[in-house]
Order: C-alpha cells, then sequence, then structure tokens
C-alpha cells in the first residue's frame, strides 16, 4: 500500500500543477489563416469611421420618381418579352447563329460615356488622377490622367498608383441583371492608341458564391504609341485568374455565358501623364484559334 501510495503522489501533484497553469496562463486564440473562403468586408481606409446606416435611411421616396421608374421598368419589360419571340437579344436565330463579330461598346457621344466609371487610388488617400472625355469628333473615348505612385501617409498603406476604367454592370428591368452572353466568340477585338504604357484589361463575370466577388480574368495591353491605331485581338483562352490583384493557382477558362463587365487599369509605376484612346470594344470568331485554355489546370477526379 505504501508503494501505491507513493506511485501516485507525484501523478497527483503533476496533474495538479498543470490545471492551476492553465488557469493561471490567458486563453490562446486559435491561429486562424485567412483564405478566400471568407467573407471580406469592402476596403476602408486606415483611421476612417465605419458607415453602417440603417436600411430605412438608404430609401429615399419621390413620387414623381417612382412613376418614371414604373414606366421605365415597364417598357423595358415590354422589350424583353417581345425581343424573346424573335431571337436571342432580339436578333433572328439565324443571325444570332451566323454571327461572327460584335461591337459591344463604341464611343459615338455623350450618352456612351455614362456606361463607364473612372477610379483611381486618390479614393483611398493617394495622388493619381484619372479623367474621361470624348475624343476627336465625338467617334471616340479619351482616357487621361497622372499617375502618382506615392503612397499615402496613414501609417498603412505601402503601395500605391493605379488608375482604372470600367464598364457598368448592365441592367435589365427592375434592376436585375443583364450579362452579356459571348460563348459564340472566342477572341476580344479592340481598336485602340496609347502612349506606350502597358494596360490591364480585366473581365469580370457573374459568380455563384459571395467570397467569389472581387474575381476577374485579366490579361496584358501593350500599347505601342505614335499618331497611329492598333487593332488587338486576345484570345479569352489567355485570360487567367485573380483575386484581389493576386494570381490564383487554381485556374479555369473565362465564362463566356456570363460576362459582367470589363475594365482597364493602369500601374505600371511610371510616375506621369498618360492617355489611353480607344474606338471600339467588340468580340469575334477566329476559326484559327483552336486553343481552350493557356494556361494548367488541376485535375478534378485524378486517377487512381
Amino acid at each position: 500500500m505504501s508503494l501505491q501510495r507513493i506511485t501516485r503522489l507525484p501523478a497527483a501533484r503533476l496533474l495538479g500543477s498543470v490545471c492551476q497553469q492553465q488557469l493561471l496562463l490567458p486563453s490562446a486564440s486559435p491561429v486562424s489563416v485567412s483564405r478566400r473562403a471568407v467573407i471580406q468586408s469592402p476596403y476602408r481606409r486606415p483611421g476612417q469611421p465605419k458607415d453602417d446606416p440603417p436600411p430605412w435611411q438608404k430609401i429615399k421616396f419621390d413620387f414623381s420618381k417612382g412613376v418614371e421608374g414604373i414606366k421605365k421598368h415597364f417598357g423595358l419589360l415590354k422589350n424583353e418579352f417581345f425581343g424573346r419571340w424573335v431571337g436571342p437579344e432580339g436578333k433572328p436565330i439565324v443571325e444570332h447563329i451566323l454571327e461572327q463579330n460584335q461591337v459591344i461598346w463604341e464611343f459615338r457621344g455623350p450618352e456612351s460615356l455614362e456606361r463607364w466609371t473612372v477610379s483611381s487610388d486618390r479614393e483611398v488617400g493617394g495622388q493619381s488622377e484619372a479623367y474621361l472625355k470624348l475624343g476627336r469628333n465625338s467617334n471616340t473615348c479619351f482616357l487621361y490622367g497622372t499617375l502618382c505612385s506615392t503612397p499615402p501617409r496613414d501609417g498603412e498603406t505601402r503601395y500605391s498608383g493605379y488608375c482604372t476604367m470600367r464598364s457598368k454592370q448592365p441592367l435589365a428591368s427592375f434592376d436585375r441583371k443583364k450579362h452579356f452572353d459571348w460563348s459564340s466568340f472566342n477572341t476580344l477585338h479592340l481598336r485602340v492608341r496609347g502612349d506606350g504604357r502597358p494596360w490591364m484589361i480585366n473581365i469580370a463575370t457573374e459568380t455563384f458564391f459571395s467570397h467569389q466577388k472581387d474575381d476577374i480574368y485579366s490579361y496584358f495591353l501593350y500599347t505601342r504609341g505614335g499618331p497611329y491605331w492598333q487593332d488587338v485581338k486576345i484570345p479569352f483562352s489567355k485570360f487567367f485568374l485573380a483575386h484581389r490583384g493576386r494570381i490564383q493557382d487554381d485556374q479555369h477558362p473565362l465564362w463566356l455565358d456570363k460576362i459582367n463587365t470589363i475594365g482597364f487599369t493602369l500601374g505600371d509605376k511610371a510616375d506621369g501623364p498618360f492617355q489611353l484612346e480607344i474606338d471600339f470594344i467588340g468580340v469575334c470568331k477566329d476559326y484559327a484559334h483552336t486553343e481552350e485554355f493557356a494556361y494548367e489546370v488541376y485535375k478534378r477526379n485524378p486517377e487512381v
């Protein structure tokens, strides 16, 4: 009996000391690794208070605007309903199947600029500026401004210097999202005139999950500079997937049946003025291009 008491005594003391140390030590939360699956909040400048007003404050009651909105949306609904009887997008089915070229965006007046939005790092404290106007004879779009890569002095931002131009999300009746269907085409066609700077073309598609809302498909646009126009054709198979500026390991081809927006971003760290003139943006069918995807794709169901 004495031997058993001697052997049990150190174990009991050890267990008691371990429990006492657990009570004295502060509780440490497990280390969490940021993933794309976590819902991410929109960017807010350091020190800026959180703006989260109640939902009822965002509603603006105006009887006259309400009547105009009803007329507008019911008119759009009527066009959608009768357009479906003609064919896809209001075109005959034969014309839709045999179509090899289609102009999506062209700039032929001030109303065409309302379909685009321009932004820069000035919105987050930077010093870059970007402006959009019509070119000569009101037949082109002229994007110009000044790029500055000096970061804001907020103690947190380390990099800065970008300007971007992006198309607005097209809307159907009652503010429903309207998508572009480019599944019949395989190449993006642009006619541009730049100043020799490299740009990034970004295409955003409809996503199924909330954590994919910042996914974009990107590729490079190299302008030659000078007074001459250049016709640029970029196959959709060359676009790669990125999330908030980071290229993803798991790549997959661009989903062409639900295209939302297209954009142009400049961020080459070369401070100074820039300009980019665009005649039109369209899509085409290149039968000589047979590549499905230019990058390595992981096997979904690997063979055992």
